[in-house]
């Protein structure tokens, strides 16, 4: 975990650390540390503050999943503003939370997150329905979004054709189509922009 306030991140990190299948391996307090921490110990997940000193978490977040793509991180902020959202997710933050969020949400969101599916607090999934007013019609065919949607609920791409009743290889076809579209290059930044720009349903 990498949080400046000492208070907040020694509290979550105790917290985090009594729940069953858990193990909270590192926390920093800075931008640069967390960055060297996530190569070192390579977690499943990583819970990471915005406004951290020494780079910030925007830009922490953009080097750990450039360098370490299984690694999932989670934004956990007080900021809901667009700038801050949309930068996360263009970073490649698997998901977003306010730190006004329970501890039984940021519990489940770990997990979710350690599977592969996309978290968002309910603040900021308004906060993304607000930006779908007066949005462009979808430049994804159907079956694109039919196949986000799928791998948002964390399937794999075999899964994804088998429920289908199509090709693996098709499913491929499609993501890379909905990848240049988006202008991503993996299935959590497909994901995470068509969450952005309204062109997903909200998780529920």
């Amino acid at each position: 975990m990498a949080d400046d306030h000492t208070v907040v991140r020694q509290g979550i990190v105790a917290l985090l650390s009594l729940e069953s299948g858990i193990e909270v391996v590192g926390q920093v307090e800075d931008g640069t540390s967390v960055v060297s921490a996530a190569t070192a110990l390579r977690p499943d997940v990583v819970l990471m503050d915005l406004r951290m000193p020494q780079g910030g978490g925007i830009a922490a977040t953009r080097k750990i999943c450039s360098l370490l793509p299984e690694c999932r991180v989670v934004v956990l902020t007080t900021y809901d503003n667009d700038h801050s959202i949309v930068g996360a997710i263009e970073a490649g933050a698997i998901g977003y939370l306010l730190k006004s969020t329970s501890m039984a949400e940021l519990v489940a969101a770990v997990r979710s997150a350690a599977a592969g599916r996309s978290v968002i607090t309910p603040a900021v999934s308004l906060q993304m329905a607000r930006r779908r007013t007066g949005a462009a019609s979808s430049p994804l065919t159907p079956r694109e979004r039919e196949i986000l949607v799928l791998v948002a609920q964390g399937r794999t791409n075999a899964r994804i054709a088998r429920q289908l009743g199509i090709g693996e290889a098709t499913v491929k076809t499609h993501l890379l189509s909905a990848f240049r579209k988006l202008g991503v290059s993996d299935r959590t930044g497909a994901v995470m922009a068509a969450l952005s720009s309204g062109l997903l349903p909200l998780p529920e």
